[in-house]
């Protein structure tokens, strides 16, 4: 299995508020570790394909606090589930902030393919929000770490759940209405003994 990999931001674009601004507070701590590079180089040995863990961050465009609108963190996140569902992925966690979305992903198949999953699950969403806002919803590309079989995918799991939490969204992250998994409750993420099943690996 490959080393641990960043990669950067692939342009998609949902319901929106009429202008887009900059995010606020959310996520800073977040975006302060994250450069804004367009169409970042991949693995070139690494085919993305098939029964990995990715740890993904999507951005949305210029920061700006899209999903500050709940409505819209909302429809971003059916979005995001329904394509991982369409690609067979299966999504140990997920958060959506308001300038950008935590996800934990494994492929389910041999033909699960990152790289047709991340652009339909940005895609799905960008194109309606940009019918009616005045810009895009994301930025380019995306960032993902390939997380290696010998790595705690609890942990993983349980740094996403509480992203709220650390950049004071929430006092804890079972009060944050966009965090979850689809195979546990927020509860059962935050237990220590929370283990990934075996036959997802």
């Amino acid at each position: 299995m490959p080393a641990r990999r960043t990669r950067q931001p692939h342009a998609g674009e949902a319901d929106p508020p009429a202008t887009c601004r900059r995010g606020g507070p959310a996520g800073t701590a977040v975006a302060r570790a994250i450069s804004i590079v367009s169409r970042p180089p991949r693995l070139r040995k690494f085919e993305y394909r098939g029964f990995h863990s990715y740890f993904l961050t999507f951005c949305t465009h210029r920061r700006h606090a899209a999903f500050a609108a709940p409505a819209i963190a909302r429809l971003a996140l059916e979005q995001i589930l329904r394509s991982a569902a369409r690609f067979k992925f299966a999504v140990f966690a997920y958060c959506v902030m308001p300038d950008h979305v935590h996800l934990l992903v494994h492929g389910r198949s041999t033909d699960a393919d990152l790289r047709r999953f991340a652009k339909s699950a940005k895609q799905s969403c960008g194109q309606s929000y940009r019918r009616h806002a005045q810009c895009p919803l994301w930025q380019e590309g995306y960032y993902d770490r390939i997380v290696r079989p010998e790595e705690d995918l609890s942990g993983v799991a349980r740094y996403i759940i509480e992203n709220p939490v650390r950049a004071g969204l929430a006092h804890a992250a079972i009060d944050y209405p966009f965090v979850g998994s689809e195979l546990w409750t927020v509860r059962e993420i935050l237990e220590r003994d929370v283990v990934i099943p075996r036959l997802y690996r």
